[in-house]
């Protein structure tokens, strides 16, 4: 199978127009508003095509968007062009979360969409330290996360997305702490239907360690959030202060 996000990024906004964006963009803004310092620059992290990254950028917010999947990155180069006149475009970056390397520090930073769970544990120190290398001093971390026992809940499900030319199926199974799906992707060409595959791995990430990994790397004021966007979902929010 092929890496994950490359043949799903040129349908990946058709098949999740049910995520309620500005409602996330609404909480991040506020979350990243309570650290110690006035927020200008923001890092969007694991930014996928950038609808966060936008919605905050019309906000007045100055953005340096990162992601390692460069078909992604594509995606969301397309949609510059649409930006309103005098919003500054995001900065795309194409990069590995834990080789994150910018020119300077930024005031906040956000990762969205459970992105923190294709994270595997044994790189989240490192991710960390360069999060906290790049965000400046008062400045806030915030992210969300799926809850472990959400996760755990998907073993042996089905699930279907579709659209008027893409098909979208997928299986979930759990083992340990490890959520795998594969995913086939259909999609219409003429009167045919050409099959792609992608297999995606999440990681079950217990808030208690998430907790410890972030004070270990340099960040206080460490807070759960239970009543964020998708909360009924299984989604959790973290937020943090750079030290």
């Amino acid at each position: 199978m092929s890496v994950c996000y490359g043949p799903l990024a040129a349908r990946y906004d058709r098949l999740t127009g049910d995520v309620p964006y500005e409602a996330l963009a609404d909480w991040y803004e506020t979350a990243l508003s309570q650290g110690g310092r006035a927020v200008h620059t923001v890092l969007d992290l694991c930014c996928g095509t950038g609808t966060l990254s936008l919605a905050l950028a019309r906000r007045g917010y100055e953005l340096i968007s990162v992601d390692a999947s460069a078909e992604m990155l594509s995606v969301f180069q397309q949609k510059l062009s649409r930006l309103p006149g005098g919003t500054v475009a995001p900065m795309l970056l194409c990069q590995q979360a834990e080789e994150l390397d910018l020119y300077d520090t930024v005031d906040g930073a956000v990762c969205c969409l459970d992105s923190f769970n294709y994270l595997p544990p044994e790189i989240l120190p490192e991710v960390l330290r360069r999060l906290r290398l790049f965000i400046a001093p008062g400045g806030m971390l915030c992210f969300d996360c799926l809850a472990p026992a959400h996760m755990r809940s998907l073993d042996g499900e089905c699930f279907v997305d579709e659209d008027e030319d893409t098909l979208c199926l997928w299986r979930a199974s759990v083992e340990a702490d490890v959520l795998r799906y594969g995913m086939d992707i259909f999609r219409r060409q003429g009167r045919l239907w050409r099959r792609e595959q992608e297999e995606h791995t999440e990681y079950i990430h217990e808030p208690d360690a998430l907790t410890a990994l972030l004070e270990t790397a340099g960040f206080g004021d460490i807070r759960l959030h239970t009543d964020g966007p998708q909360c009924d979902c299984g989604r959790l929010f973290l937020t943090a202060v750079r030290v």
